[in-house]
């Protein structure tokens, strides 16, 4: 059965979808930019800046549905210049420094409301 995670402590849903999912214990996290959900307004910042606050919204999520970092098993990494991918890296390896999941990580034209990195997730029980 589906069931749809939802957590004050990341950022509400920007459109029609929800802030993650599971079903058949894995756990598909929505794309998180770096909105704080205390204001629901995006951090100021650099790339670094922006890498930690989305670290932090998905730490939110998977500890509102149940799982850690250790069971995420691929992360996709969207960034809106290649040039920010080693700090990008920098902080993201803070957070996988052991068990690394599957990545990709991609240079895309534009983000929602100019951020500079979005990052979803999946992870599996």
């Amino acid at each position: 059965m589906k069931r749809i995670i939802k957590t004050r402590n990341a950022p509400a849903a920007i459109g029609p979808y929800s802030q993650a999912v599971e079903i058949h214990r894995t756990l598909y996290i929505s794309g998180q930019i770096a909105i704080d959900p205390n204001t629901g307004k995006m951090i100021e910042g650099d790339i670094t800046a922006q890498t930690e606050q989305v670290m932090k919204n998905i730490e939110a999520i998977l500890h509102e549905a149940g799982y850690t970092f250790l069971q995420v098993v691929k992360s996709t990494c969207l960034l809106s210049e290649i040039s920010n991918f080693k700090a990008m890296n920098e902080v993201y390896g803070r957070y996988y420094f052991d068990y690394q999941p599957a990545r990709a990580a991609f240079a895309v034209k534009e983000l929602p409301l100019g951020a500079l990195i979005e990052i979803e997730t999946i992870a599996v029980k």
